[in-house]
């Protein structure tokens, strides 16, 4: 749930952002509330917001009782951490990810987070991660591995499946939450390119706001 609203404009422009500015929003899942400070800037650009299909995700953990304690988690393409944050609160050992530029947002809103008792399990680490190029320096035995809004770029589908592939070799599965985006070529990427690779399965649909989350395992691994 959203305290605050916030208007959803996908970023298409390098320059969108030339001016630097913040703002803090504050959610509640699961009984808890959080505060995220989005750092609106053009160097951070898509990584800034908190995007819709991060906030359907925390939804779909909290209506569906996801049971998130004591589970290794990994989140790509974090932005301003809000998945991971919650997985960590409920319990999860997490590591969330993103861009190296993203990594200071990121340890903000994580250290803003922490409950006042302290995480349940670990406080989370907050690591750079570049799909296709270091995914080899993580390990392969995560329980989940999450991604809100990460699927929009055709050119980075080919490195996020190198990455998924690595992550889950040991039987993870996978969560991904998008808005389906047909001018970036998002539902070609969950009919066509991830099926490749995945068992993939449409776990929530929510056509009012186009937001589908998808649940995948690798087709090797047997779910």
């Amino acid at each position: 749930m959203k305290i605050e609203e916030q208007d959803d404009v996908f970023p298409v422009e390098d320059d969108l952002f030339e001016e630097t500015f913040s703002a803090d929003c504050a959610y509640k899942f699961c009984g808890q509330e959080f505060h995220i400070n989005q750092a609106f800037s053009a160097n951070l650009g898509v990584a800034a917001p908190v995007w819709d299909a991060a906030l359907h995700l925390c939804r779909f953990f909290e209506e569906n009782s996801v049971d998130l304690k004591g589970k290794r988690v990994i989140e790509l393409g974090a932005g301003t951490g809000i998945v991971g944050i919650l997985a960590a609160r409920l319990g999860a050992d997490v590591t969330i990810t993103d861009l190296p530029l993203a990594i200071p947002q990121l340890q903000r809103n994580v250290s803003a987070n922490m409950p006042p008792s302290g995480w349940p399990s670990t406080t989370p680490t907050v690591v750079p991660l570049s799909w296709g190029l270091d995914q080899e320096k993580f390990s392969t035995d995560w329980d989940l591995v999450l991604g809100a809004d990460v699927v929009y770029l055709a050119d980075t589908y080919p490195l996020l499946l190198d990455t998924l592939s690595h992550l889950c070799k040991s039987g993870g599965v996978v969560y991904l939450s998008s808005k389906m985006r047909r001018e970036h070529g998002t539902p070609g990427f969950y009919d066509n390119a991830l099926p490749q690779m995945f068992k993939v399965e449409l776990a929530q649909r929510d056509p009012d706001h186009n937001i589908n989350i998808y649940r995948a395992t690798l087709k090797t691994v047997e779910a």
